[in-house]
């Protein structure tokens, strides 16, 4: 008689994850990684719909599930669109990783009011309104990953206002995490050290970039997969005791 073969559950298998600015970057990591985890994931973009659809597809390609869902998430009417629509589709949210952002390095002297502003509504509020959305809607013990810097420990010049967008996020999160602790809900921060996106590259020579590497206690900066991979653990059962924490993935950088 052949031996039964039994189909291993994969660790995020039904749960709903919901990942903002998931087009590209960091976030096309996390989403390709979760879904092969099991997730069926939410690809948040708001400009790039191409890009968006080569994330599905690639994740399809790899039998998982998933949907393209264009956001503004600086807007509290079109977050909750979001909500509302990962949960039309699927019934209900898991999983929600806060990482759209937008990243103006310039010296604070150089940086208008307009700058400052669409700094703080894609950086911060976005951030703000999901977790609002997400005191109600994510079923319980819920998982948040909310995506900070380490240019909040490294103070950098010319990171003044994405720098102070980022350790608010730190903190609504960190709050948040109180506030939902007792429905089993965890929610964390991971902050990256420089990663190999195209928000990190544009702009910086290559002297520039491989001297950022070199802070790097392996010599490399980092790729999004290594983040993925970091939040795949906040996300997973494995870590039901640890909340409130922000995790530095950075090569030892900060």
């Amino acid at each position: 008689m052949p031996a039964m073969v039994t189909k291993m559950k994969k660790p995020l298998q039904d749960k709903v994850a919901i990942i903002t600015g998931a087009s590209r970057g960091i976030g096309a990591g996390i989403a390709r990684t979760l879904a092969g985890a099991g997730a069926k994931v939410i690809v948040n973009y708001l400009g790039n719909q191409k890009a968006a659809g080569a994330v599905c597809a690639a994740i399809a390609e790899a039998g998982g599930e998933s949907i393209p869902v264009r956001a503004d998430v600086s807007s509290s009417a079109e977050m909750r669109k979001l909500f509302d629509t990962a949960i039309e589709h699927f019934s209900r949210v898991d999983i929600l990783v806060n990482n759209a952002g937008v990243l103006i390095s310039r010296n604070m002297a150089e940086i208008s009011d307009e700058d400052f502003d669409r700094v703080l509504n894609i950086n911060v509020k976005s951030v703000f309104y999901a977790l609002r959305e997400a005191s109600t809607r994510l079923a319980d013990g819920g998982r948040v990953v909310s995506l900070s810097s380490t240019v909040t420990r490294l103070m950098l010049p010319n990171y003044g206002a994405y720098a102070a967008s980022k350790g608010a996020v730190e903190q609504l999160t960190r709050v948040f995490a109180k506030e939902q602790g007792r429905r089993g809900i965890t929610a964390n921060i991971v902050s990256p050290g420089p990663v190999n996106t195209e928000m990190f590259t544009t702009g910086k020579s290559e002297e520039t970039i491989k001297r950022m590497a070199s802070m790097s206690f392996v010599g490399r900066v980092g790729e999004p997969e290594d983040i993925a991979g970091v939040v795949l653990f906040l996300v997973s059962n494995e870590a039901g005791w640890v909340t409130g924490q922000n995790i530095s993935a950075s090569g030892g950088v900060a």
